[in-house]
């Protein structure tokens, strides 16, 4: 099962004027920087952690629909399931009704009959479904501790800028951030 980004959030869990707070800075020379290293934090917590911060919409294509039907998303948390496709051999798209699934927003699963779900005449990325992932659209919609995350790492990767260029060898991450998202971790096989 492949994704795709089809619409990236819009904006970051934590402000410039945030993590200059958090790391005392007063100028606005180093803002370009600061965004940068957030939006960064950001991608690297939800790469770890298999969960989007902010809302944002993926293309999951698949090849043939779960033999149960119940679809288990690699990632989280479900928002919406916004539409659903199917393929024919001529590679002509068929829309499928999106009520006829169900969402289980708790265990990040889209599930629905499998005996009455087109099948793909393509074999290949016969099925495109676009979801919306995220813990919702502000900044306070994301849990604390995942913003704290993001804060300490965006501190981390700051004060430390360089370091490998010098000789130093600097951790990525600090403990402290891998501890936090280890309790948010989605495991797959």
């Amino acid at each position: 099962m492949a994704a795709i980004l089809l619409t990236a959030p819009a904006l970051e869990p934590l402000t410039v004027a945030e993590a200059k707070s958090y790391l005392r800075v007063e100028t606005a020379d180093d803002d370009a920087v600061i965004a940068s290293l957030i939006a960064a934090a950001r991608s690297h917590v939800e790469a770890i952690t298999r969960r989007a911060l902010i809302a944002q919409t993926w293309r999951y294509l698949l090849d043939s629909w779960p033999p149960d039907g119940r679809l288990c998303l690699r990632t989280g948390p479900l928002r919406a399931l916004i539409a659903a496709r199917v393929f024919d051999t001529n590679g002509s798209a068929s829309a499928i009704d999106t009520a006829m699934f169900v969402l289980d927003t708790a265990a990040d699963v889209i599930a629905a009959p499998a005996w009455a779900l087109p099948q793909p005449g393509r074999a290949v990325a016969g099925i495109e479904l676009d979801i919306q992932l995220g813990y919702g659209t502000a900044a306070a919609d994301v849990p604390d501790a995942l913003r704290h995350a993001i804060r300490v790492l965006t501190a981390h990767w700051y004060d430390n800028r360089g370091q490998v260029a010098i000789g130093q060898s600097v951790p990525m991450m600090p403990p402290t951030v891998t501890a936090i998202l280890n309790s948010f971790r989605v495991l797959s096989l």
